[in-house]
């Protein structure tokens, strides 16, 4: 046994070293930047396109579809940024509140928030014993940072971001807004709903398939799921100028 000690160590010490150099990337890690850019995107290219083929259908003049294509683009682009800073702030108050609190309890009764972070350790199948030396060396090392990991679930990867997600939402947005919005330009107006339509199901199509790649999800099943939202969004919204515009 102690003739194969040695050789266990340097087989730990090896594999320690290959983690060292090679550190693991995970796809979750992507996953606060890349919802809110997805969504961005997918939104910019739905409401936009939507907008221009139901403005077309009602029989409105090139420079008219145009205008409301723009303005679609710049209030949506504005109205993404809004919505993702206010709801993410939301998270962000929530989470510094549970930190706050937490950091009260660790000031007042330190000793109940090592048992406390023990036992969440021994609902995970550590010992008792083990959990509790796991708890100390923790707790000596960033208190703070172990509850709030462990026992409110706020981590590096998840904590709420608002300015990270209003500025990617919506520049995201405009890019996608922008995509039906170049379609206009270089269509003919007798043929713009059809062209729009088609290319703008391409272009989330092709969206689906890119967030889908990026987040290590089915790309059928994305690229699907946003093309048949944005197909159904565009014929409704063209039923609806059809109708307005024959009314008028």
């Amino acid at each position: 046994m102690r003739s194969d000690c040695p050789q266990e160590h340097k087989r730990k010490k090896t594999k320690m070293s290959r983690l060292h150099i090679h550190p693991e990337s995970h796809l979750v890690d992507r996953i606060g930047w890349l919802r809110a850019a997805v969504l961005g995107a997918n939104d910019g290219i739905v409401s936009t396109a939507s907008l221009i083929v139901g403005v077309a259908a009602a029989s409105a003049k090139p420079s008219d579809i145009l205008v409301a294509g723009v303005a679609g683009l710049v209030a949506g682009a504005m109205s993404m940024a809004a919505g993702e800073y206010v709801s993410v702030s939301s998270q962000s108050d929530t989470e510094q509140a549970d930190l706050a609190r937490e950091r009260q309890e660790l000031r007042d009764n330190i000793d109940f928030e090592r048992e406390e972070l023990a036992q969440i350790y021994v609902k995970r199948g550590v010992e008792h014993e083990l959990a509790v030396k796991v708890a100390d060396q923790l707790m000596a090392k960033d208190a703070l940072g172990a509850h709030a990991r462990d026992e409110l679930g706020i981590s590096e990867i998840s904590t709420a971001r608002p300015v990270q997600a209003a500025l990617t939402s919506a520049a995201t947005f405009a890019v996608g807004a922008s995509m039906p919005l170049l379609m206009v330009l270089i269509s003919p107006s007798d043929k713009l709903v059809p062209i729009v339509s088609v290319a703008s199901l391409g272009f989330l199509a092709l969206l689906g398939a890119v967030g889908a790649k990026a987040g290590g999800a089915d790309i059928v099943k994305a690229t699907a799921r946003v093309t048949f939202w944005g197909a159904l969004a565009m014929a409704l919204t063209a039923g609806i100028g059809r109708l307005f515009g024959t009314v008028v």
